[in-house]
């Protein structure tokens, strides 16, 4: 409406010029003068929204970007938790909150309302398990955070690890409950495979978080919480997690919200005195992304809106509207039409963002998950073999791991049957060097650097070069049974 008032005030101003009489001779160039005038003024306020816009942008990007994924055995309380934590962010109302207690209530499963903020849609609901990586947002004094809630569940590991790999932060929720703890760190259970999995896919930080500390076999004790603490402990060690540095323990209640957004009550838990979970994650230190590297996104999904979109994470670089990109390893040239970050349209958007870009030059069906969206000027290697070091997990009852040993191979969002096609070398676990002996099978713990080929071209990286593009997971019959790091591309790629 300020346009029109401008253009009022604009007419009068230009009657007045004239002691308020328009001669009719001179109609013309006034009404020409008045338009100029308008343009002018819809001119200021277009580019005075821009700049209020971009300021807006600036604003809101000042606050580092992390993205969260919830991670443990199901049943822990992941998806109560995420749910909790949007609670106490203002991110859900008291109204929508009563809705879900209300449904929960109808299907019996009281206690579970939380977790339906988490869980959209009627399968999750029914079962009371997370089957689809779950989004949402929120966001503390400096920090915006994308919650990834993944799936606990066995059959949906590989939903877990395209959450995973998105992910800058790992939060593991384990329940203190009496047996749950035990049922998910046992052989089988879910908790082992997920610390593994997060880091392997880049999860460096970790915040294990003890849930259900309110349940009444548990009580806040503290000796329960040491317990955990303690068969833990070793395990993310041999995990590869420095325990001292990236990882941090605090006892949670997801369903009350207690030592969540504010510190547990004395009260209940004399024996914390660390910091409750909003705290804790707000410290959390990464290393930063470069802004100015070669423009990197693997792309996970994507749909038609007035033209093509494209969904991903960018691991490296910054993209602006009117950029000229690739995708790879098609090597399509595109060119970006618009960018959206969360829901708000932004003009440009850095590492560490998820973002949707719409795309002309491409069509949507010429696009699969695990393309990369890379710059022109040094675009992503394309390649169908790579040679990896290999660290052998759990093979199945019996298998040996040779040449001709097939697999599923899950780097960033690409999901693609694999094959071994030679063992170059096996490394000495003590003195982290090449053993000398030629290598024809290795068993379970053994590292191996070998040569794999994959039956379409995919997009990687060194691991030297690119930690997000050059880690990743072999899996069969769906069991994870090595992680691996790519350490050297064919040097006629087919990005060459």
């Amino acid at each position: 409406m300020d346009i029109e008032e401008d253009i009022r005030s604009l007419q009068l101003d230009s009657a007045e010029e004239n002691n308020g009489v328009v001669n009719p001779g001179d109609a013309r160039p006034e009404e020409v003068e008045v338009v100029d005038k308008m343009e002018e003024v819809k001119h200021k306020e277009v580019s005075a929204v821009e700049d209020a816009e971009s300021q807006q942008e600036t604003e809101g990007n000042n606050k580092r970007h992390l993205n969260v994924v919830f991670i443990g055995h199901v049943d822990a309380g992941k998806s109560t938790t995420g749910g909790q934590i949007l609670f106490l962010s203002g991110q859900v109302d008291d109204r929508t909150i009563q809705k879900y207690e209300k449904e929960a209530k109808d299907k019996s499963r009281e206690s579970w309302y939380m977790a339906y903020i988490m869980d959209t849609n009627e399968e999750e609901r029914i079962k009371g398990k997370t089957v689809e990586v779950g989004r949402a947002h929120f966001e503390t004094e400096t920090t915006r955070f994308t919650i990834l809630d993944a799936p606990g569940h066995k059959s949906y590991v590989p939903n877990m690890i395209s959450g995973a790999s998105q992910a800058d932060i790992g939060v593991l929720v384990i329940s203190a409950r009496k047996g749950e703890f035990e049922t998910g760190f046992e052989k089988g259970g879910q908790t082992r495979e997920h610390v593994m999995l997060a880091k392997t896919l880049g999860v460096t930080k970790l915040l294990l978080v003890v849930n259900k500390m309110d349940d009444h076999t548990v009580n806040w004790s503290k000796e329960r919480y040491d317990e955990i603490e303690s068969k833990m402990t070793p395990f993310l060690k041999a995990s590869g997690y420095n325990v001292k540095k990236d990882v941090q323990f605090l006892p949670i209640s997801g369903l009350m919200g207690l030592n969540m957004k504010t510190r547990v009550d004395k009260s209940l838990c004399p024996w914390w005195n660390g910091p409750c979970l909003f705290e804790a994650l707000d410290r959390i230190e990464i290393t930063p992304r470069d802004p100015n590297g070669p423009f990197r996104m693997p792309i996970i999904d994507k749909f038609k809106d007035m033209g093509t979109v494209v969904m991903g994470k960018v691991e490296s670089g910054s993209v602006r509207e009117g950029d000229s990109l690739l995708v790879m390893p098609n090597k399509a040239q595109v060119k970006v039409l618009a960018i959206y970050c969360d829901d708000n349209r932004v003009r440009h958007a850095g590492p560490g963002e998820n973002l949707r870009i719409r795309l002309s030059g491409i069509e949507e069906e010429d696009i699969l998950s695990g393309f990369v969206l890379s710059s022109v000027a040094k675009p992503v290697a394309a390649v169908t073999e790579f040679i990896a070091q290999l660290q052998i997990l759990e093979l199945l009852d019996n298998a040996i791991f040779t040449a001709g040993y097939k697999a599923v191979l899950h780097i960033h969002a690409v999901v693609e049957e694999c094959e071994i096609v030679e063992l170059l070398h096996q490394i000495d676990l003590k003195t982290k060097k090449p053993m000398k002996k030629k290598v024809l099978f290795v068993k379970n713990g053994a590292i191996v650097v070998c040569r794999i080929q994959v039956n379409n071209s995919i997009c990687t990286e060194k691991f030297a070069d690119f930690a997000q593009l050059g880690r990743f997971t072999l899996r069969t019959e769906g069991k994870t049974v090595a992680v691996g790091k790519v350490t050297e591309l064919p040097t006629v790629s087919s990005s060459a």
